[in-house]
């Protein structure tokens, strides 16, 4: 009588054994990267820190910056969404991991059966596994598998949004640098035009200028005014979109900042070899483990043509009378195994475990596309961090050489040594330089930043949360 007690037991703890079993997915093989082997012009100095390992607040040297970006990880809606995504699958891995395991609990059933002497009642109370499956074949597993690679999945989802939202933030703050920056230049050449104007109204008066010279320097004042309200308004739109980046208006009081001709000072970042680089990187890592729950459900298909056990059993009091339930003596078990052997489902098995395989392929091409796109966007960074502080430097001699140019232009025109033509030509071609400037010094800041984001660097959560805390609050009160 106590071996037929312990029976039910048993074979729940022989069906946990089995559960542990293998499963019947491919084994998995990382594809072979569609890139070259070195990154080009990637050259650094010797012993710099890795983006990957180089914390965001370390990387930034604006005291201003840090503080925007440290509200921003704290207020902004995509990150918040993104985290509360990894939550839901956190949350569906359990569920789907809870299968592995026997469901137990406590159940009370009662029957009455007429016949034509009599009616007989059967009352029964106890412990109940309900239709527990023996994952012989590692279909349940390889559910489990694949709900644990998309959480993980998930969870680099989330690292690539903050190492989005922190460039985002720092490229939108040096956006709104370049805009002051051009709008100072735009105000300069608005007051020199202005007086440029009103020399030329003088002459004009006195008969020493002509009509056209009038109306090309009231031509020129103009289009300097156009440009000037065109800047203001791109500025606003720029702060508003900053502003969104933020989750909240921009605090009155932040810490200074640095100028726009300063921010370029940006530690060095070695490009690394792409097989290091890019399997760093969050998006790539994120698509791999997308390939890997892709992978496992090849598996679950395969179990899915053999045979499937499931178990049902109960362990507890019968009685035929309903006070006599709980009494000595009353006690029993029953074990009702299934088997279910599919032999004819019109194709189904066949068509999921196809699907499957074209699922898995599908994330294989949806790997390789994240890794040329990877690759393609470090190439194209370095490429910029060879070649924007030269042609920044070009720029800051033309500017140099067209305010001289302008100076003499200016001065041959005063004294009537040169006609007005030659004086405007100097004013618009000076002007056009120095935007030309600032537009460029603008996008070498904003070129470091993108290298430290496609480098995979931004998205240690450490130090990220510890330091996003103190600019935050700093900001809030």
């Amino acid at each position: 009588m106590a071996a037929r007690r312990l029976f039910p037991g048993l074979t729940l703890v022989a069906a946990a054994v089995l559960a542990g079993c293998g499963t019947l997915a491919p084994d998995y093989q990382r594809p072979a990267a569609p890139v070259a082997a070195a990154f080009p012009d990637a050259a650094a100095p010797a012993g710099a820190v890795a983006a990957a390992d180089l914390p965001w607040q370390q990387f930034f040297r604006d005291e201003r910056l840090k503080a925007l970006v440290g509200i921003a990880l704290a207020n902004n809606r995509d990150l918040r969404v993104a985290v509360l995504n990894i939550e839901q699958a956190r949350a569906q891995y359990r569920v789907q991991r809870a299968d592995l395991f026997p469901t137990v609990g406590v159940g009370v059933s009662g029957d009455r059966v007429s016949t034509e002497t009599s009616i007989k009642s059967t009352y029964q109370a106890g412990l109940a596994v309900s239709s527990y499956e023996l994952d012989l074949f590692g279909r349940v597993r390889s559910l489990s598998n694949a709900s644990l690679a998309s959480y993980l999945a998930t969870e680099e989802a989330r690292k690539a949004v903050q190492i989005s939202l922190i460039a985002s933030v720092a490229n939108g703050y040096l956006t709104l640098q370049a805009d002051d920056e051009l709008l100072r230049v735009t105000r300069d050449t608005l007051n020199t035009r202005a007086e440029s104007l009103k020399l030329t109204q003088l002459r004009f008066d006195v008969g020493a200028s002509s009509q056209l010279d009038l109306r090309q320097a009231q031509s020129l004042y103009e289009s300097a005014r156009a440009t000037y309200a065109q800047l203001v308004r791109q500025r606003a739109q720029d702060e508003n979109a900053l502003v969104l980046l933020l989750g909240q208006p921009i605090p009155a009081e932040l810490p200074a900042g640095l100028a726009l001709s300063e921010q370029a000072a940006l530690p060095e970042l070695p490009a690394g070899l792409p097989s290091e680089v890019l399997t760093r990187r969050p998006d790539v890592v994120q698509a791999e483990q997308q390939l890997i729950a892709a992978n496992a459900r090849i598996g679950a298909a395969r179990a899915a043509f053999f045979p499937q056990i499931t178990l049902t059993a109960t362990a507890g009091s019968a009685s035929s009378e309903l006070s006599g339930l709980f009494k000595s003596g009353s006690t029993g078990w029953t074990f009702a195994p299934q088997l279910l052997l599919p032999i004819f489902d019109a194709g189904r098995n066949i068509a999921n475990l196809d699907s499957a395989k074209a699922g898995r392929d599908i994330a294989v091409a949806q790997y390789e596309k994240a890794v040329q796109s990877a690759f393609r966007e470090v190439a194209d960074a370095l490429a910029g961090r060879a070649t924007l502080g030269e042609q920044l430097s070009a720029l800051q001699a033309q500017v140099k050489a067209e305010q001289g140019r302008f100076e003499l232009a200016d001065l041959r025109y005063r004294n009537g040594a040169a006609s007005y033509l030659d004086l405007l030509d100097a004013q618009r071609s000076l002007f056009a330089a120095q935007q030309n400037e600032v537009q460029v010094r603008a996008l070498q800041a904003q070129n470091l930043v993108t290298l430290y984001r496609v480098l995979g660097g931004g998205w240690r959560q450490a130090e990220a949360t510890t330091a996003a805390a103190a600019p935050a609050a700093s900001a809030a009160r």
